[in-house]
């Protein structure tokens, strides 16, 4: 993207703004990329085919050296075997040797052959023959043949130099280019010789056929010895070129390095190339090169037309072939662009026309390529365009609707809100006769106002119970104030009694008066029994927790005694693995003894070995003895150590047989002071068992003494039962009257005080809101019970209802109680007041700033 954007910026505006120039910029650019790399492919392909012709060059200069290698080898093997023939092996016979050399020069290659000579080493004389028979070698110009004794060999065939051998049969030539090849036979005086023609070796060269190439053969000074053209004895004398010198230096020097090769000349060749019998002219050629074993230099020659001939058409058709890639790139882009560039133009305006609104522009097009599916698109667009346009005004105008119904709809929202917040703002100040108006033209709104109406008509059914509850209050102060009245008759009857048990009384003190005394006397003795059934009751309870003291003790000291019993068969086990520790000692100390005795033997022998040795120089015994006594030192000293391990193992079993122990005595001490104090209580009992039978003995004689004062009073209480018995008769009224008494006075005390603070609660609380009317005891789902009347029994129901009246001085402590728990209940709620989704907050009832009650007054929070 950024290389892009970068090209963006380096192209000018109005190269871009241009299809047709951007388009043919773009096909010269092609066209130059394509003509590069058709000229880069062309030169790349013509310097490989120029390698690989250079190679082959070199390769024909490799097969032309091995040939010679192949000729010269062939030539060895020829005379070798001849050498070997019976006839040079026994006495010499020149007419059997020139019999046999007649038979072998006639089996040699004719196209080379020149002689087969049987000579005289020591004077050079021909002694047999066949070919060209010369009577020495110096007559047939044999090169060192003075020195051929020196280096002549048996075994080993002899190459002379190339060298001109004088010819008397030719009548054009005066000599021929041969080489000589030489073995020793028959002694050291005898050689064969046999001798080839040079030039007529030019038939076997591999690439003497080839049209534009010439071969030539170097000796190792560069003079010529060998070619493809019979070194130009087949012409006449003047082209004859044997040992004429090779004139390029260049190619020399290059064939000096030994490896094989093949260069280029730019240049036209040297003379001796250019004359009879090559007549190689060209501006340029190539040559290749390799060298023999012997050193003889193989050049290979090629004109550039002929080795490179496929070069030059290769470059000419691929430069041929570029030039007529690019015209085609020109042409075909040419016309395609100039069609493409005009239907773009053309569909540029009828575009600009749809931009300025006109879009009944024409869009058709001829063409079913990709330019005529752009001509198809715009239509499709256009037609689409269209719809579009036509649906965004139907879309406009509905959506202006909407914003009208919208706004309106606002506007209708925003009323209802500020009429709901009315209402709730009423509802918050305590107006709970507000409503909402439900109607509405939003389906959420009207269920808000339908939720929030049936909200404030369950607060305000609340708030109408609570004020049937402060009704039944008001009716419970009612019925307190009958009770009152009811207490107020209670009282008088309980003061005629008591008035009639005041005449009793008097009645009744003068016959007590009489029993006094006896009385008096009798309370005496009565007392007396009395301390001591007192000092026998404190004496048997001492008794009976000492005797528990006593029992807790003898438990403990059982359990004591068990755990001594644990405690010592721990200490038996522990002495136990001590014994079996010191049985392993005793075992550690027999095998050390036992080593001991044994390295006290082997100190004896060594000593004995010493002594001895030191009288005839031997040591080995001695040596043996000290190393059997030192490693039993070593088991001595090991057997110390596993003592040393076992020791400390006896001193740690030994320390905690120790703690042990000290724990042993500790418990043992412990049970010792838990039976001392178990004697000890047992000690108290027996006491305290002495004491209750001393204190049982006075009681006995003060019951006698009580018997007789017994009987004394026997008499005065007949007198006294009459009277007693009318006295007990008013007693009893009195005290069920006063008992009566006192529970109302407590009733109704807190009644009017639980009455006080409710109302007061309940005025603040209610004081806050506004109701169409009071809850009545239809809405509290209750029935209104008929006003209490004198005697009757009021009864509070089930459902926490307000208490009746009180029960009349007749009536039990029980019917008390029951009003009592009626006149608590009248408090309670109703049981359908509790399922109400309305409560109040603490704060309303008992803010001491709003009712003047003491928030925490227990009686109010028990009420509560």
């Amino acid at each position: 993207m950024s290389s892009y954007i970068m090209i963006r910026r380096l192209v000018p505006a109005a190269l871009r703004r241009r299809y047709a120039l951007k388009f043919g910029l773009v096909l010269l650019v092609i066209a130059l990329s394509v003509g590069a790399i058709g000229l880069v492919e062309t030169a790349m392909v013509a310097d490989s085919v120029e390698e690989r012709v250079l190679a082959d060059q070199r390769q024909s200069a490799v097969e032309e050296a091995a040939a010679l290698e192949r000729w010269n080898d062939r030539n060895d093997q020829l005379l070798l075997s001849a050498a070997q023939a019976p006839v040079f092996g026994g006495e010499e016979n020149e007419s059997e040797v020139e019999t046999y050399l007649a038979d072998v020069y006639g089996e040699l290659p004719d196209n080379a052959r020149t002689n087969a000579l049987y000579v005289d080493t020591e004077t050079g004389e021909v002694l047999a023959g066949a070919g060209d028979d010369p009577d020495t070698l110096e007559g047939m110009a044999f090169p060192d043949g003075e020195e051929l004794d020196d280096d002549l060999s048996e075994y080993v065939v002899q190459r002379t130099d190339a060298y001109a051998m004088p010819d008397e049969t030719s009548l054009a030539f005066d000599h021929r280019a041969v080489r000589s090849y030489y073995i020793g036979v028959d002694g050291d005086d005898r050689a064969l010789v046999f001798t080839f023609d040079l030039a007529e070796r030019s038939s076997e060269m591999p690439v003497a056929t080839r049209s534009g190439t010439t071969v030539t053969i170097l000796d190792e000074d560069g003079w010529l010895v060998a070619d493809d053209a019979y070194l130009g004895y087949r012409e006449n004398r003047e082209t004859v070129v044997f040992e004429e010198p090779y004139e390029n230096d260049g190619v020399l020097e290059a064939v000096r390095d030994g490896t094989p090769g093949a260069m280029r000349i730019a240049e036209p060749p040297g003379d001796l190339l250019r004359g009879e019998p090559y007549d190689f002219t060209p501006e340029g050629y190539i040559v290749g090169y390799q060298t023999t074993n012997e050193g003889w230099i193989v050049l290979v020659h090629t004109a550039e037309e002929q080795a490179f001939g496929l070069v030059d058409s290769i470059a000419q058709v691929g430069a041929l072939a570029t030039l007529v890639g690019v015209v085609l790139v020109g042409v075909l882009g040419a016309a395609i662009g100039r069609t493409t560039a005009a239907s773009i133009d053309r569909l540029t305006e009828k575009a600009a026309r749809m931009e300025e609104g006109d879009l009944d522009v024409d869009l058709e097009s001829s063409r079913i390529d990709n330019i005529g599916r752009l001509y198809d698109g715009f239509d499709a667009m256009r037609t689409e365009l269209k719809a579009t346009i036509a649906e965004a005004e139907d879309a406009r105008a509905a959506a202006e609707a909407e914003r009208d119904r919208l706004e309106r709809l606002n506007r209708h929202l925003e009323s209802k809100a500020d009429e709901y917040s009315d209402a709730m703002e009423a509802a918050a100040e305590g107006d709970l006769t507000a409503r909402m108006d439900p109607e509405s033209q939003n389906e959420v709104m009207a269920a808000i106002a339908t939720d929030a109406n049936e909200m404030l008509a369950e607060m305000e059914a609340t708030v109408g119970r609570l004020s049937g509850f402060a009704t039944d209050v008001a009716t419970a102060a009612e019925q307190v104030t009958a009770s009152s009245e009811e207490v107020r008759a209670a009282s008088e009857e309980v003061s005629g009694s008591i008035q009639e048990i005041a005449d009793g009384a008097d009645r009744q003190n003068d016959a007590l008066q009489s029993i006094e005394t006896e009385t008096n006397a009798l309370s005496t003795t009565t007392e007396e029994i009395a301390a001591s059934s007192n000092e026998v009751a404190g004496v048997a309870d001492r008794t009976a927790r000492a005797s528990r003291e006593g029992n807790r003790a003898a438990q403990e000291a059982i359990d004591a005694c068990d755990d001594l019993v644990a405690e010592h068969g721990a200490v038996v086990e522990e002495f136990e693995d001590l014994r079996t520790e010191v049985d392993r000692i005793t075992s550690l100390t027999d095998t050390i003894a036992e080593i001991a005795e044994q390295t006290n033997m082997l100190a004896l022998n060594a000593n004995i070995e010493a002594a001895r040795s030191s009288g005839n120089n031997e040591t080995d015994g001695f040596a043996t003895v000290a190393a059997e006594v030192k490693e039993l030192s070593q088991e001595v000293k090991d057997a110390a150590d596993r003592i040393d391990d076992r020791l400390e193992s006896v001193e740690g079993q030994t320390e905690r047989s120790a703690r042990t122990i000290d724990r042993t005595s500790e418990e043992v001490e412990r049970v010792t002071d838990l039976v001392a104090e178990a004697a000890t209580a047992l000690t108290e009992i027996a006491d305290h068992a002495e004491a209750t039978n001393a204190g049982l003995e006075d009681i006995s004689a003060a019951t006698e003494e009580q018997a007789a004062s017994s009987e004394e009073v026997a008499a005065m209480v007949d007198e006294v039962a009459t009277i007693s018995d009318e006295t007990t008769a008013e007693a009893e009224s009195v005290a069920a009257a006063a008992e009566e008494q006192t529970s109302a006075l407590t009733e109704v005390s807190g009644s009017v005080d639980d009455l006080s603070q409710q109302a007061n609660a309940l005025s603040a609380a209610l004081d806050r809101f506004e109701t169409n009317s009071r809850a009545t005891d239809a809405d509290l789902g209750r029935v209104p019970e008929p006003e209490p009347t004198d005697g009757d029994s009021s009864k509070s129901d089930s459902e926490g209802n307000a208490p009746g009246g009180s029960s009349s001085s007749g009536d039990s402590k029980e019917d008390s109680d029951d009003a009592s728990d009626g006149s608590d209940g009248g408090s309670e709620v109703p049981e359908d007041e509790e399922s109400t989704p309305f409560e109040f907050d603490d704060a309303d009832v008992h803010d001491t700033d709003e009712t003047g009650i003491d928030p925490a007054s227990p009686d109010q929070k028990r009420d509560e």
